[in-house]
């Protein structure tokens, strides 16, 4: 296999019609009235909102604008407003800046300078009310992870991953870019650096220390069963980043996985016991 942008070239017309299908049926087997999901104006988001109105109508389709004081940024409410006037579905914005000062004044072992478990609890919160928008207007919440970050790990368990349904997680970031062109998203959301928004300043690809473009084919090569070596020789980079991009990869499994449990009976949920979802 050699390692080239074009391995990760699919037929976009294509991928758009499975996606827009499977969204399509998932929310008319659920028995749902629409989706609703948390649009921050960036890449992901946008996609995948702009695919569920296509494929459901935007008048089914809510995205959610959950800004906060300490990474208000008004351009990511103008791209999130640019998509939803483009493809035609309804946003509602939410400030969660009280309900963030609540947790954090109501956590006896709070620490205001540790970023990671601060930003953890903001993704949190965003998928609290994501959650209730879906619970009180019975909506499915629409996931927006790509599949380079889930691999990676690059998300909040029980956080922004957190969705009914999750329609472009298969596909990687530069991928998903790929597919937002084809769909006409807004060539500023397109072309914007990625970003979780968890603090000030924070950017997907100076956390992950690596550009999506070599990620994403360091990711396909390990998927598809290849060696570190061999990665590495065809990229032109250093064996050891390989290594290290596949040590993460590995020890985020817990992150993807459903919690574990003891092995008692015949058939364990979550194990050997799953069932298809039925379409009725």
């Amino acid at each position: 296999m050699e390692l080239t942008p074009s391995v990760l070239d699919l037929d976009w017309s294509d991928v758009k019609t499975k996606i827009r299908r499977f969204i399509k049926d998932y929310v008319k087997a659920s028995g749902a009235e629409g989706i609703v999901l948390g649009l921050s104006g960036g890449l992901d988001s946008s996609t995948t909102a702009a695919l569920s109105a296509l494929a459901i109508g935007g008048d089914k389709v809510l995205g959610l604008l959950l800004p906060e004081q300490e990474t208000y940024n008004v351009e990511d409410i103008e791209h999130a407003k640019l998509v939803a006037e483009k493809f035609r579905f309804k946003t509602e914005i939410v400030d969660i800046t009280p309900t963030l000062k609540a947790f954090y004044n109501s956590i006896p072992i709070f620490e205001p300078t540790d970023k990671i478990c601060k930003g953890n609890i903001k993704a949190r919160t965003r998928i609290v009310y994501m959650y209730y928008y879906a619970n009180r207007l019975n909506l499915l919440v629409c996931g927006s992870s790509d599949k380079s970050e889930t691999m990676m790990g690059y998300f909040t368990k029980w956080g922004d991953v957190a969705a009914d349904i999750s329609p472009v997680m298969d596909l990687y970031k530069t991928q998903v870019r790929k597919l937002a062109q084809c769909i006409s998203v807004p060539k500023e959301i397109v072309t914007k650096p990625a970003s979780p928004a968890l603090w000030p300043g924070q950017l997907a690809e100076e956390e992950l220390g690596i550009k999506y473009e070599t990620l994403d084919l360091i990711l396909y090569g390990l998927e598809h069963f290849m060696k570190t070596g061999e990665i590495a020789q065809q990229l032109g980079i250093e064996e050891e980043l390989v290594d290290k991009i596949k040590r993460r990869w590995l020890f985020m499994e817990h992150k993807r996985r459903m919690p574990l449990t003891t092995k008692i009976q015949y058939r364990t949920v979550g194990a050997d016991f799953r069932l298809p979802h039925v379409l009725y």
